[in-house]
């Protein structure tokens, strides 16, 4: 089945399948042994505290999530990130970056003194509400080599409480070299996951997982492809237990645009069979990245991408 006539047909199917809401429900997957799930990253323009993303979880049919650090922060009576989200293109003046600057100074702070004395219990009671919303939190997106210490075991620590196996953060060597240790310690993984750097000359997956068996890959599919201009699928073969989980987006290649899937060059259909044929113990974490087209939103989009990955795994 070519690309194309893979789109026409999930188009098909996503229209027939539509409940009255225009959400798809009873989609909890573990699909011939691929667990789909998200990143709520995917609903950024909607209101997004943790109950409403538990929310917009459910009514996608969701049963597994990689959670933002900042609602699950918030949710535990941490300060809340200043908005501030920069479209590709778009103009800033200097005076606006120095005010955005002063306001993440002030917010980076305030947010290193509570960390470093923050307790645990709301984020064992966000876990059980998610997990009594029938949602597993399985990463959270949370950590940063610049943290002290006190947070980086605190990002492990908060983790822990929620229930999840690990959290997530941009890929680079260093980073995996300050985070192993913590890693090590409580004995959970690191997802580092990649933009398109991975197409820099020298770039290896390697060097950042030889620093501990914890520390390992959240494989961004469609950054790799606009970043490389190849399939990722030579790497998932060869680094397949090394892999914590995959974000499912389509770009295009020569560090193109995010489109709606199957419009792009990421062999997103393709990558799911894999893991189905050989049954890899990755989860695959749709991210809704690309730009929502004119008359539709967000939750609509989302149960466009949640239908694709049925149609892949049928």
């Amino acid at each position: 089945m070519n690309r194309r006539h893979f789109l026409g047909t999930t188009a098909a199917g996503l229209l027939a399948s539509f409940v009255p809401n225009r959400f798809v429900s009873g989609a909890s997957f573990n699909l011939e042994g691929v667990k789909i799930g998200t990143i709520t990253y995917s609903y950024r323009s909607l209101p997004g505290s943790a109950q409403e993303l538990l929310g917009y979880l459910k009514q996608a049919g969701m049963d597994t999530v990689e959670l933002m650090g900042g609602p699950a922060e918030v949710y535990a009576g941490g300060p809340t990130r200043p908005p501030f989200r920069r479209r590709r293109g778009s103009n800033v003046s200097e005076e606006e970056l120095a005010k955005i600057r002063a306001q993440y100074k002030a917010y980076n702070e305030e947010a290193r003194a509570w960390r470093e004395g923050a307790s645990f219990e709301k984020f064992e009671e966000l876990g059980r509400m998610y997990k009594a919303g029938g949602i597993d939190i399985d990463i959270l997106k949370l950590g940063d080599p610049s943290w002290s210490d006190k947070e980086i075991d605190y990002a492990f620590m908060a983790a822990k409480a929620m229930g999840a196996r690990g959290i997530s953060f941009e890929i680079s060597n260093v980073g995996a070299e300050r985070v192993a240790p913590f890693a090590d310690k409580h004995e959970m993984y690191v997802g580092l996951h990649n933009h398109t750097q991975v197409g820099d000359e020298g770039f290896s997956f390697d060097v950042p997982l030889s620093y501990s068996r914890y520390i390992m890959l959240n494989l961004d599919i469609g950054h790799y492809v606009a970043g490389t201009n190849e399939s990722p699928i030579p790497v998932i073969k060869k680094y397949h237990d090394r892999i914590t989980h995959l974000h499912l987006k389509d770009r295009k290649k020569d560090n193109g645009e995010n489109v709606p899937w199957g419009e792009g060059d990421t062999p997103i259909v393709e990558v799911l069979q894999l893991l189905k044929k050989e049954r890899y113990p990755i989860t695959a974490m749709i991210e809704l990245e690309y730009e929502v087209p004119e008359g539709s939103d967000v939750l609509t989009e989302m149960a466009k991408c949640v239908e694709y990955c049925r149609k892949a795994l049928a």
